[in-house]
């Protein structure tokens, strides 16, 4: 009997540890521990809840893993600083959590941001675009998204490396700002974690937070939620409040969250959504936010549609020629067609030879740019450096060559374009005019109705974000694959290496405006279905030891 009765209790702790061996790796006494490398905002709550560690201790776990993998051993310069209140602040959440309860599913959760979204420099933290022409700067107050994310609970943990003003000051590598350096994936050493939201990316990956925001004007929290194994999401223009968030575009710029599950990224999303009276766009949305998670369905793709826009991608050299992408995404839309959805292959724009060979994007970014950054400078109580204007970036970094401009790193082409345009003049209305027409008109709406699609999907790489960023437009992205180990190793700038053997590459989900619902269902049921992520970790040296069992045991 104590034979048998062992035997069960194996069985068991087996059943158990096979159900949670992905979220689960320590225990102290009958306390038990997320492994922080994959902890999801719901682990963390339950850990919270049950009093098994504190908010305190998180933060603390958190900037011990920072100070281990970011300037030391495989120095990744995922962040750029952290937030000296980040422990008063949580300390007083802890207490609100024993007194009145959880405000929500972020409370006490610590947050990355992307250093180009503002905080108010009370705090201890600056808000730069990585550039040294605005440290120090004041800014008037809180960006609109942090104003929500603080009113939810969460703290703001530090300010995360990013492309240079993201990645519009000229021809750099992704990753690259004169405060931060080199940001590095923390998939192969040296490897490109794609840009601009470069160090939210890699950050989240490797748990060095539960949550990152980045923004993306084309591609900036697409790309590198693709090449980190993320989940991340590219809102509609006017979802998110881009109000104290330093610009590139009014009409392409959003916010979103970059997580390591569909889950994560729809909590956040729902506590940043909404309208907001600084930044008129938000005020077309709909007037009441949906709850994201309620879209987690891992039956969303049944009896849908889903369109696979074969131009977009065969006729661009990033994603139409690698094979290791293409056989994935091959792989991928069976996976969709097993899960009850009518895979519709080719779906195409009607407007796909045009949008390739477009200017307009580069038109219309480069005078609202201008425009737009002119009146950040304007809008600051303080700025050391004396910089109140593009003109005078443009002379700050060539007269701050080793901060700015080191060897390799001097290109600010894109700046010098923008200071040359004359406003808003007829061939920026004209270029606005055409690229609604190339990415709604005979684009994405164009073929969803011709087709009766409910989404389209491609490979998140390469030219898939354009028809999407020209009408600011929704895309969802979740982990494909992997290239494979004998991969031929690539160049992707100084320092930088692309493809390279285990760095990710994900899957996209594309929609029309205000459709992030629908897409988190679909991107939710693929990955559920797949579990693509948890294929592969980081290379043994980025991958930080720190974990809340050993703040807690101290």
């Amino acid at each position: 009997m104590l034979r048998f009765r062992y035997f069960i209790a194996v069985v068991l702790l087996l059943f158990v540890g096979s159900s949670w061996a992905h979220r689960f790796d320590a225990r102290s006494g009958s306390k038990v521990f997320p492994d922080l490398y994959e902890a999801s905002v719901e682990d963390l709550q339950k850990g919270m809840e049950a009093g098994h560690f504190t908010s305190v201790d998180l933060v603390k776990a958190y900037f011990a893993r920072i100070e281990e993998v970011n300037l030391r051993g495989p120095a990744i310069r995922a962040v750029l600083e952290i937030n000296p209140s980040a422990l008063s602040q949580a300390a007083a959440l802890d207490h609100e959590r024993k007194t009145r309860g959880k405000r929500g599913l972020l409370h006490g959760i610590p947050v990355l941001l992307k250093d180009n979204i503002a905080t108010v420099a009370s705090e201890g933290m600056n808000t730069t675009a990585g550039s040294f022409s605005l440290l120090g700067s004041i800014v008037p107050d809180d960006a609109g998204v942090v104003k929500r994310l603080r009113a939810a609970g969460a703290i703001i943990l530090g300010k995360a490396n990013l492309s240079e003003w993201a990645h519009f000051r000229g021809n750099l590598p992704s990753g690259w700002s004169g405060r931060g350096r080199q940001c590095t994936n923390a998939y192969f050493p040296n490897a490109d974690p794609c840009g601009s939201s470069s160090g939210s990316g890699v950050a989240a990956s490797i748990g060095l937070a539960a949550v990152t925001l980045g923004t993306e004007t084309d591609g900036s929290i697409t790309c590198p939620t693709s090449n980190n194994n993320l989940a991340g999401i590219k809102p509609t223009v006017g979802l998110t409040s881009r109000a104290g968030v330093i610009p590139i575009s009014a009409h392409q710029d959003t916010i979103g969250p970059m997580t390591r599950s569909m889950a994560d990224a729809a909590i956040v999303l729902s506590v940043i959504a909404g309208k907001d009276p600084n930044d008129n766009f938000t005020l077309a949305q709909p007037d009441k936010v949906p709850d994201y998670t309620k879209a987690l369905n891992k039956n969303a793709l049944k009896g849908k549609r889903i369109g696979v826009p074969r131009q977009i991608f065969l006729n661009n050299s990033i994603s139409g020629d690698d094979p290791s992408v293409n056989v994935q995404f091959e792989k991928a839309l069976n996976v969709i067609r097993s899960l009850g959805a009518t895979v519709v292959d080719p779906a195409d724009m009607p407007s796909a030879r045009e949008l390739i060979r477009s200017n307009n994007e580069t038109i219309v970014l480069d005078v609202e740019f201008k425009v737009q950054l002119n009146t950040w400078f304007e809008s600051l109580l303080e700025n050391p450096s004396g910089v109140r204007s593009l003109a005078d970036l443009i002379k700050f970094n060539d007269d701050n060559p080793d901060l700015e401009e080191p060897p390799q790193f001097e290109d600010q082409s894109e700046l010098i374009e923008s200071e040359g345009t004359a406003g808003f003049d007829s061939a920026y209305f004209a270029a606005l005019a055409a690229d609604h027409d190339l990415g709604s008109t005979r684009g994405i709406d164009a073929v969803l109705q011709q087709h009766k699609l409910d989404a389209l999907v491609l490979p998140a790489t390469g030219f898939t974000t354009v028809p999407a960023a020209i009408v600011g437009y929704p895309i969802i992205t979740v982990p494909l694959g992997f290239f494979p180990n004998n991969v031929t190793i690539g160049r992707a700038g100084p320092n930088l290496v692309y493809p390279a053997p285990g760095v990710p590459f994900g899957l996209s989900f594309l929609g029309t405006a205000f459709s992030e619902f629908e897409l988190i269902g679909f991107g939710y049921a693929y990955e559920q279905a797949t579990k693509t992520r948890l294929a592969r970790k980081a290379f043994a040296a980025a991958i930080p030891k720190t974990q809340l069992k050993d703040i807690v045991s101290k």
